[in-house]
């Protein structure tokens, strides 16, 4: 396990310098001027613009740049914020809780419900049961994510006026009140977050039992007259595991580095809308600690998930 650990990790270490070397480029060759607001401010000098590019080094060669952004990410200072002058993990530290609550509150719904009534769903195959998750799971899957958020907003935002469209984190009262507004602001992302992950993880689990569900080491599990609960959910539900992991493994990231689409409808300061802004401003710092963050935690989950397989299959060796 160690050993194969130890492998892992100094492969992943050349695949994130690489792909560290093409965000840099990428960015690097995108059109935009982080400055440009600055150019058009009159009680700016252009001595002082220039005095400021000249202290970032924007005009440096992009090898010196890069050279210079890795030395200090190494020494864990990822910079300042070419638009806000504010330190980068400041930003984020703002940023990130909002994240965590709404896309992690989404994940924690929807992956017990998905498990559920996949299992059930592919027990039940072709039952009416089947055919509704089968149904929802396939609106959910094809309905794209803004669209679900503005068939909320237009429903119980404008129509219904029960509940805000836009998500706001300076909420009035405290104690059951308090709680009361952070619902109501935070229901409707959640939801569609929430159905959108269902939907997919839904099919996933519905699809893998029903590739094991007929295979033979579950057939025996039924003659030696065990209970079906117990065959289901013993023999036929943990092998069937292996492919979800691997899905939430790729999925899991988005809790920290955000859902762009939903947190742009619903306003939500997350980190997904920081990173539009940033994409838009060109703010390099701000882009390329929350990109490569997620490059480092697929990277993360990946190991994590390989590590799991051994112990959901104990035929899988890890060497």
């Amino acid at each position: 396990m160690t050993t194969f650990i130890f492998r892992r990790v100094l492969i992943a270490i050349p695949t994130l310098i690489a792909i560290s070397v093409i965000l840099f480029t990428i960015l690097h060759l995108a059109p935009g001027d982080p400055f440009a607001e600055l150019a058009l401010n009159p009680d700016i000098p252009p001595e002082v613009r220039l005095n400021l590019r000249k202290q970032l080094g924007i005009d440096d060669p992009l090898p010196v740049q890069y050279v210079r952004w890795a030395t200090q990410v190494v020494k864990g200072n990822w910079g300042y914020s070419f638009v806000s002058r504010v330190n980068v993990l400041t930003l984020i530290r703002q940023r990130l809780p909002t994240t965590l609550f709404i896309v992690g509150t989404a994940y924690l719904v929807a992956i017990p419900f998905a498990i559920l009534i996949g299992v059930v769903s592919a027990v039940k195959q072709y039952s009416w049961i089947d055919n509704v998750a089968t149904t929802f799971a396939f609106l959910g899957i094809s309905l794209p994510s803004f669209f679900t958020g503005l068939v909320f907003i237009l429903i119980f935002s404008i129509w219904l006026r029960w509940l805000p469209f836009i998500y706001s984190t300076h909420l009035p009262g405290s104690g059951l009140t308090y709680l009361w507004e952070l619902f109501k602001h935070a229901v409707m992302p959640i939801t569609v977050l929430a159905l959108i992950q269902m939907a997919s993880l839904t099919r996933y689990v519905r699809g893998a039992m029903l590739d094991v569900i007929g295979q033979d080491y579950v057939r025996t599990a039924r003659a030696k007259g065990l209970a079906e609960l117990s065959v289901v959910m013993k023999h036929a539900f943990r092998n069937a595991l292996i492919p979800v992991v691997t899905i939430l493994a790729l999925d899991l990231p988005a809790i920290i580095t955000g859902a762009l689409i939903t947190e742009q409808i619903f306003r939500v300061p997350g980190m997904g809308s920081l990173l539009i802004n940033s994409l838009e401003a060109k703010d390099t710092p701000v882009v390329m600690f929350i990109v490569f963050t997620y490059a480092i935690l697929v990277v993360l989950f990946t190991l994590i998930a390989d590590i799991l397989y051994g112990f959901l299959d104990p035929r899988i060796k890890l060497a």
